[in-house]
């Protein structure tokens, strides 16, 4: 069965984000330190157009980089124009003639924002757009005449995590606190029962750079590993296994398990 898994709009089967991913990190596993040495765990890898990388790692590469793009939180000047507003987002709201109704209102866990004369409004899962008619029309409703509203996002939703994969509930998990690789998967209802636990990937953006890491969920709950923090901004992406050929090769093409690698995208 061809599952896909459909994330800001972006649709892809499973399996391809999955062998995307493992065949991008292979292309750029190895090399030195980016400090020179001093950061141990986080190398950087060849790029995938020097000679002696396959053709198959350079595509792998490409769809990784748009895993990234379709999975990354928005930066405030490429947000798309149909994102659409999730908890810890923070808006602007302006009314037309009514400086004392301006406010900066951040979405709560339950999806409100809180205003003056109209109190909680619902904005998890509305664009911009939506939200503004939404507070116009309650405000035309028992306190102005024809109001004009503008909405503008001034925060994304920047600390959580993606989760995806063969997992029971993929999703977007919230960083209240400091939290591990383990409870952000047990967050997301756990490794379903097609899911491998060896086989799980961070993806990660730092300075601008994109970077993976393969880590072994069991070395980890074993205490034989350590539990990585996660990063806010990160992506998840849980193997399947099965014993397909295909992913058997896919895992052993990674064989940098728990570092964190450059990926020259």
């Amino acid at each position: 069965m061809n599952v896909t898994r459909k994330i800001f709009g972006f649709t892809l089967p499973r399996a391809a984000l999955l062998a995307a991913l493992a065949l991008g990190a292979a292309a750029c596993s190895g090399g030195p330190s980016l400090d020179g040495g001093s950061s141990a765990g986080f190398t950087s890898g060849r790029n995938a157009s020097e000679p002696g990388v396959s053709p198959a790692s350079q595509a792998g590469s490409k769809e990784v980089a748009k895993i990234f793009d379709e999975y990354s939180v928005p930066e405030a000047d490429e947000a798309p124009a149909d994102y659409r507003l999730a908890p810890m987002d923070v808006v602007e709201v302006n009314v037309y003639g009514a400086d004392d109704l301006k406010r900066d209102a951040q979405v709560s866990s339950s999806g409100y924002i809180t205003l003056p004369l109209i109190k909680d409004v619902k904005a998890a899962g509305k664009t911009t757009d939506q939200l503004q008619k939404d507070i116009a029309a309650k405000l035309e409703k028992d306190f102005m005449q024809s109001p004009q509203v503008f909405v503008s996002v001034k925060e994304y939703n920047s600390q959580r995590v993606t989760v995806d994969g063969a997992v029971a509930k993929p999703g977007v998990i919230p960083l209240k606190t400091q939290t591990t690789l383990a409870q952000v998967v047990a967050e997301a209802g756990g490794i379903s029962e097609m899911g491998s636990a060896s086989s799980v990937y961070i993806l990660r953006k730092k300075d601008g750079k994109k970077m993976a890491a393969r880590f072994d969920l069991n070395e980890i709950r074993k205490g034989k590993k350590p539990d990585p923090v996660m990063i806010a901004g990160d992506i998840v992406m849980v193997d399947e296994s099965g014993g397909k050929v295909m992913m058997k090769n896919l895992r052993e093409m990674t064989a940098f398990t728990g570092v964190f690698s450059l990926l020259m995208l």
